[in-house]
């Protein structure tokens, strides 16, 4: 009725005439608003009670409606008026743009996978780059580490052979002092306190020392004791 009042004022290819679920109602009824809108037509579309399709609401907005284009056209109907031409009409325009929407769509997903493809290549060869950098980096870090544990393996030899050669020393003087002639003498008996002490005291030293020094006290008393027998 819109349409016929006012000639191409409708845009018919927006229209879905298939309208069946709640959405697609509302999608025709914005139209007609903004058809409301643009013609300057005061009147505020109730959607949400238009779309539950109850016939009290949709009646009372179909009289208004037709009070509406009859105060407009003094309820002389538009003979030149075509409706079902101008279904045709608005179909085949909505066919055309919903085609060039689906067209521009797929050339649209054809760039984004194009760009996607380069973007992953980029990616690919940045990651690549940067793992041939890590890889350079750990080859590094490997060649580093096993230079410190050969030098650490060296420094250990060097330490294993000073040890067994002090230890040789003191296994010969260990031998020395434990032969018949002179296991008695205070100084192997002082010598093999410090071999034998259970951790290593300054007391042990201590110790041999102040038995080499009574040792040597008794030697002398003996010998002053021998003088003066004689």
């Amino acid at each position: 009725m819109i349409d016929m009042t006012y000639p191409g004022a409708v845009p018919m290819h927006k229209v879905n005439f298939d309208a069946k679920s709640e959405y697609d109602m509302i999608q025709n009824y914005k139209v007609l608003q903004e058809v409301f809108n643009k013609l300057k037509i005061d009147k505020h579309i109730e959607v949400n009670r238009l779309v539950k399709g109850r016939p009290l609401d949709n009646l009372e907005f179909l009289q208004w409606l037709k009070r509406y284009c009859d105060s407009v056209n003094g309820g002389i109907m538009n003979e030149n008026y075509d409706p079902v031409e101008r279904r045709l009409k608005g179909g085949k325009e909505r066919n055309s743009k919903g085609s060039l929407k689906t067209s521009k769509s797929l050339q649209a997903n054809n760039l984004h996978n194009l760009a996607s493809g380069d973007a992953a290549g980029i990616n690919k060869n940045t990651v690549s780059k940067q793992g041939k950098i890590g890889v350079a980096a750990a080859s590094s870090e490997v060649r580093a580490l096993s230079k410190e544990i050969t030098d650490l393996k060296l420094s250990v030899d060097l330490l294993e052979k000073e040890r067994d050669f002090y230890f040789a020393k003191l296994r010969d003087i260990e031998i020395l002092c434990q032969s018949t002639k002179v296991e008695n003498h205070p100084m192997a008996v002082a010598i093999k306190k410090i071999l034998y002490a259970a951790d290593a005291k300054e007391s042990a030293l201590e110790e041999a020392q102040e038995f080499i020094s009574q040792s040597a006290d008794n030697g002398e008393t003996e010998e002053a004791n021998e003088e003066e027998t004689d």
